[in-house]
This record gives structure tokens, sequence and C-alpha cells, in this order.
């Protein structure tokens, strides 16, 4: 990353089984006046029918996604599952620092776990926790979006990210919304101020 910036901002991770609410809370989040830019993540999959290029995430082949690795454009990046690759571009956290923002995340487990250990402390990783898994069962199928084999996938890796919550600063649990978006608003606060 550029080293040219004169505003270094700080980081603010979000992370989550699928279904957990980490979009819905960090979507709240950027419109609260935290100064927050959303850091548009790469990934080799294709895009589900309400997302946009450059929006939700940058598009790229598995071939574009495996050279810009090999390229060392990535702060980090994961295969996620077979063909599918995900990854923060280095690019986008220069983007948002010249912007003079900080940096919020919505990545899987893995890719909170590494980005904390690339910014340490001027990073704050929140895992989101579902009441159970049963409930993000039931918020995959309500999404209307994903094939009950992607749902399968999904919820068996869930057990796994739930264990990697020890990993992050703070857990919030989000089995009422609003008390979620209300506990995550006081986290930023609390953060940023230090």
């Amino acid at each position: 990353m550029s080293s040219k910036n004169s505003f270094i901002g700080k980081c603010i991770i979000f992370s989550a089984p699928s279904g957990a609410g980490k979009t819905t809370i960090v979507r709240h989040l950027l419109g609260c006046d935290f100064n927050l830019a959303f850091s548009i993540s790469a990934t080799s999959r294709l895009p589900r029918k309400i997302e946009r290029e450059g929006k939700d995430y940058h598009y790229l082949s598995v071939k574009e996604f495996l050279h810009k690795a090999e390229q060392d454009e990535f702060v980090e990046w994961e295969q996620v599952y077979k063909e599918q690759y995900y990854g923060t571009l280095k690019s986008e956290i220069d983007r948002i620092w010249k912007e003079e923002h900080h940096v919020i995340f919505d990545v899987d487990v893995d890719g909170g776990i590494n980005l904390k250990k690339y910014f340490g402390n001027d990073a704050l990783a929140i895992f989101v926790q579902p009441p159970s898994i049963e409930h993000l069962r039931k918020r995959l199928e309500g999404r209307s979006t994903e094939s009950p084999e992607s749902i399968e996938r999904r919820v068996s890796k869930s057990s796994y990210e739930l264990a990697q919550a020890k990993f992050f600063d703070k857990i919030l649990v989000n089995d009422d919304l609003d008390e979620a978006k209300a506990e995550a608003e006081a986290m930023i606060t609390d953060f940023l101020k230090s």
C-alpha cells in the first residue's frame, strides 16, 4: 500500500458465518456519522442477481484473481470454496484512505482474522454471532438467493466459523437486530476515540 497518504485511518472488521446479519449491520453503520467507507472485496465467484460490479464486489476470473495474488496486490486472500476466491485489494484501502475515511470490512471469518493480524491495533475486529445454527439456516433460506446445496455448504462451515470467535476483539450477538446495531455503534464509538 502507498505510504504517500497523509491520512491513515482505522479499520473496522465485521465477520460472521453467512446469514448472521453482518452485512445488515455494516450497511447501518455506513449511514451513521463515523466517517466510514466500505472496502469492496474481490471475488472470483459469479455475481448474484442483485449484485453489481464495483458496489458489492470486484468480480474477477479465477485467472485474474490468482495473477493479482502472485503480484502481491492483496492485503489478504483465500480460497473459500472450490474455484471461489475472495480477497482485499491493497488498492481499495489506498482509495479509502486517500478519501480520508476509516475502512469498514464485511468479510468471512478467516478473512477477518487475517485482516486483524495485518492491521493489528489499528483495527477493531467484531465477530457477529447468530443465536443458533438453526437461526442461520432460516435466514439463508429466507434470502431466496442460495441454492439448497449452497445453504448446506454454508451451514456446515458455520460450526468451524463459530469456533473462531475467540480470535476477534469483540463478539456481537445478533439476537435482536436493533440491539445489535446499537451495540455495534457503541463499540465503534469507543474504538475511534482511542
